[in-house]
């Protein structure tokens, strides 16, 4: 165990982002709606003024999406639950390849709206070599939130490389949720042996946001996927 890692512990700060999440998943502080909002506003300041681009054909009808919860149409109040992951995030983390192999990744996720009930989101990653440079494309996700009156989530998406699944899952506080797939399908080039999977997401110490995919491999759950995001608009 490393000296920083020693450290950390006697400062109770995470190693990662799968420890802050396990950390966070323990507190059960709950915040009322002007709190949560005004606490997101002071956090993030310095991306307040940043969003995403935006583009209307002639005679398009609707608002465009935004991830700046300032600017563009008003948030349904039926995602309030999911207020804080609105914005676009990026940052580093871990992965594993299908057969085990071990690799760092760069990650920009993208979550906005447009007024709608639902929220989308769009995740570009791409690897990192051993010297720290972006290398080649990998995977992309894109897909929607939802969120019933209960608080009960429900999120699915497709990625590049041949995965189309179902979460479904709950708002643990106002900074963390966390999701289990119910319904897994890969094509016939896609990853090979997949198994469910969970995901918990959720604001960090620091106020970055942390998410981890573990995946069921000879009846456990192991890590699969794994990051820490910064805010860089909303």
């Amino acid at each position: 165990m490393s000296e920083n890692t020693e450290e950390n512990k006697s400062q109770n700060i995470p190693d990662s982002a799968a420890d802050a999440l396990a950390a966070n998943a323990n507190s059960d502080g709950r915040l009322s709606g002007n709190d949560a909002v005004n606490l997101a506003a002071e956090a993030w300041k310095d991306a307040a003024s940043q969003n995403i681009p935006t583009f209307k054909f002639a005679d398009e009808p609707l608002d465009s999406d935004t991830a700046n919860l300032r600017q563009g149409p008003s948030l349904n109040d039926a995602l309030l639950g999911l207020l804080p992951l609105v914005g676009v995030w990026q940052g580093e983390g871990e992965a594993h390849d299908s057969d085990g192999t071990q690799f760092h990744f760069g990650q920009q996720l993208v979550v906005a709206h447009d007024g709608g009930e639902y929220l989308t989101f769009s995740s570009r990653t791409w690897k990192i070599d051993s010297e720290g440079k972006a290398g080649e494309p990998h995977v992309r996700e894109s897909g929607f939130w939802r969120i019933s009156s209960k608080d009960e989530i429900e999120m699915t998406y497709t990625s590049s490389n041949g995965i189309v699944e179902i979460f479904y899952g709950e708002v643990f506080n106002e900074r963390a949720w966390q999701l289990q797939s119910a319904s897994t399908m890969v094509t016939e080039t896609g990853p090979k042996n997949l198994g469910p999977g969970k995901r918990m997401y959720g604001l960090m110490p620091n106020n970055n946001l942390g998410w981890v995919d573990e995946r069921l491999v000879d009846d456990e759950m192991r890590p699969y996927m794994s990051a820490e995001l910064r805010r860089v608009a909303g």
